[in-house]
Parts: structure tokens; C-alpha cells; sequence
């Protein structure tokens, strides 16, 4: 597939790294934005948080101090690369055929946010089921210790999904979940600007709070799934998202966001 050649960078998988992800349960891809992708990306994104969120505010919940949701509607850069960037060839490789995008958000730990994310796995906050839906963090400053890069623990997403009581009202209220895990095989992920890593459903990671005095941690969440990938807390109906490669057995996923326009 062709993607736009000057804002992405195409990543390729060789067999060597499709066997790394499936035995660690995380990849990193290197770099994916083109310097003008980066910049455009910061640009739209920043124009989006700063309209909602404003300043960091200790006050505030994690939710509402870390997150924006639904960054494509508000970014052309943003929808570009979810819907037909270099990530949808990755989601092929290790989710299937068939792909829908599921979420789309900013994940951001301004300078001054000290407050940890625990561990956790991303299908305890969205469980779908198939158990394969792929995490995407896109770095959009330089992410290490000092400023709260992510931290995994490699092949922790064999152990499957740890089920915890986290209801609908608690992730309404911005309550995070924190999981009590052996965390000595932890390694930090370094992360340079425009880099990306993907990762399994199930392996664990956190994230500690930004302690640098100057330097913001920004990064762009984007999650695909199989598209036809049931929400096991919702009825088991399907979790509505655009379809990007193949067909769904759901009319309603088949049609969805078709004919989005952003802004």
C-alpha cells in the first residue's frame, strides 16, 4: 500500500521482527513520521488540546488532565495516519484481514503532571473480544525515565486477560486501574519523536509521572481490532469503528464513519 510519502515513513516487517512481537508482546518500529509529519501532527494536536484541556491542573483527574478522545475528528494529519498510514499495514500483519480502527486519542503527560499510570492492560479498560486488538503509541517529543516513557514487561501478554473490577461508573469518574504485578523483568521504552512501538492487548505497562522541569511526554493512542470485535462489557455487541481492510459481519460496522469530515 501507498502511503503519503512526505508526512509517513513505511515499516515494513521482516519475519525476524513478527516473531519478536508475537514472543514479547511489543514492537518497536522506529521512526514513522516524515520532520514535516511531525511537525504538522504537533501543530493539529496541540491546536485540539489546548482548546479543551488548557493548562495542566493538579486538581483535575488523570482522565481529564491525560486524555483526549477522538483526536481524527479534530486533526487531518491524525485521520490520515490512523485510517491509511504505515500502522494499518502493521495491524494487518498481526490482527488479520479484517480491521477496523477502535480508538483514537491523545495520551499526553504534560511537564508538571507527576501522577503515575500503574499497570494495567489495555483490554481492562475496553475489553474486545477477539483477544488480539493492537495497541499503537506514536511519540511526538523524546520519551524516557525523566519525562514518563512507557514501561512493559516483555511476554506478559501470554498469562491472557487478568480480570479486575473496574466498573462503567469508575471509568466514568476517571478511576485508573493498578494492577499488582511483579514488575522485576520491567524494561523502559525509549522513545525518540515520530518513533512508534505496537503491542498486544494483554501486555502489561505503565507509565511513572513526568518529572522533568521542561519537557513535555505527548504521545498519540491509536488501537485496531478485528473487525468484527464484540465489546464483552456491552452486551457483546460490536465495538463500533471504521472499517479500514477487509469486511465485517456487521452492517453497522460496515457503514460507519464513511463519509467522516473532519473539523
Amino acid at each position: 500500500m501507498t502511503h503519503n510519502n512526505n508526512l509517513f515513513i513505511n515499516r515494513p516487517l521482516t519475519e525476524q521482527q513478527v516473531c519478536s512481537y508475537k514472543e514479547q508482546g511489543f514492537l518497536a518500529l522506529g521512526r514513522v513520521l516524515s520532520n514535516d509529519g511531525l511537525t504538522q501532527m504537533r501543530e493539529q494536536c496541540m491546536a485540539a488540546w489546548k482548546a479543551e484541556k488548557g493548562r495542566f491542573d493538579s486538581e483535575k483527574t488523570w482522565l481529564q488532565n491525560a486524555l483526549l478522545g477522538n483526536i481524527h475528528h479534530r486533526s487531518d494529519v491524525v485521520l490520515q495516519y490512523y485510517f491509511n498510514g504505515p500502522l494499518v499495514d502493521i495491524a494487518e500483519q498481526f490482527v488479520g484481514p479484517n480491521i477496523k480502527g477502535v480508538t483514537s486519542q491523545l495520551t499526553f503527560k504534560m511537564r508538571g503532571n507527576n501522577k503515575p499510570f500503574g499497570w494495567h492492560q489495555d483490554n481492562g479498560y475496553g475489553e474486545l473480544d477477539p483477544y488480539n486488538t493492537l495497541t499503537t503509541l506514536t511519540a511526538l517529543d523524546d520519551a524516557d525515565e525523566e519525562n514518563g516513557c512507557l514501561w512493559i514487561i516483555p511476554g506478559s501478554h501470554k498469562q491472557g486477560q487478568i480480570n479486575v473490577e473496574h466498573s462503567i461508573a469508575d471509568k466514568a469518574s476517571g478511576k485508573s486501574i493498578e494492577l499488582e504485578v511483579d514488575e522485576s523483568p520491567a524494561i523502559p521504552v525509549h522513545m525518540k519523536a515520530g518513533e512508534a512501538i505496537v503491542f498486544h492487548c494483554w501486555t502489561l505497562h505503565k507509565s511513572d509521572g513526568n518529572r522533568s522541569k521542561n519537557r513535555d511526554r505527548r504521545i498519540l493512542f491509536l488501537r485496531y481490532a478485528d473487525a468484527d470485535a464484540v465489546e464483552t462489557y456491552n452486551g457483546d455487541n460490536p465495538r463500533l469503528g471504521r472499517l479500514l481492510r477487509g469486511q465485517s459481519k456487521y452492517p453497522q460496522v460496515n457503514s460507519y464513519e464513511t463519509n467522516l469530515c473532519v473539523r
